[in-house]
C-alpha cells in the first residue's frame, strides 16, 4: 500500500521543521553554510585517503590515530595525577612499622630480639 510520497528520515524532517521557523533571509545562509560543511567533510575524507596511499606507495608507516598509552583522553590526568613518592634507597627499612625520625630514641639495652 503505497503513497506515492518518500519516507523522509527524522533527521531531515526535523531540519526541515527548523528551517520553516526561520525567516527567509536567514535560511538561505544556513543551507549553504549546511551545504559547505557536508562538501568540506568529502575534502577532508579524500584528502587523508589520499594521504594514506602516497606513505603507503612511498613505504612510510601511515600516520594513526593516538593510542590509549599516549596519555591522552578523560582519563589522562595530567599535572592533576597524584605524586609519586620519593624512593627509599635499597636496605632502608619502611612500610607501615618502620616510625623513621617519629622512633622513639634507643638506650644502652635496647636491641633486636
Amino acid at each position: 500500500m503505497s503513497t506515492g510520497v518518500p519516507i523522509a528520515s527524522g533527521k531531515s524532517e526535523i531540519f526541515e521543521i527548523v528551517l520553516q521557523f526561520m525567516p527567509d533571509w536567514i535560511q538561505i545562509p544556513v543551507l549553504i553554510l549546511v551545504v559547505l560543511l557536508v562538501v568540506g567533510s568529502w575534502v577532508f575524507k579524500g584528502k587523508r585517503k589520499l594521504d594514506q596511499r602516497r606513505a603507503r606507495r612511498q613505504g612510510q608507516a601511515p600516520v594513526m590515530a593516538p593510542q590509549p598509552a599516549q596519555a591522552r583522553g578523560a582519563d589522562f590526568l595530567g599535572p592533576y595525577a597524584p605524586q609519586q613518592p620519593p624512593q627509599q634507597p635499597a636496605g632502608q627499612p619502611s612500610g607501615a612499622d618502620f616510625l623513621g625520625s617519629y622512633a622513639p630514641p634507643r638506650g644502652q639495652g635496647d636491641g633486636l630480639i
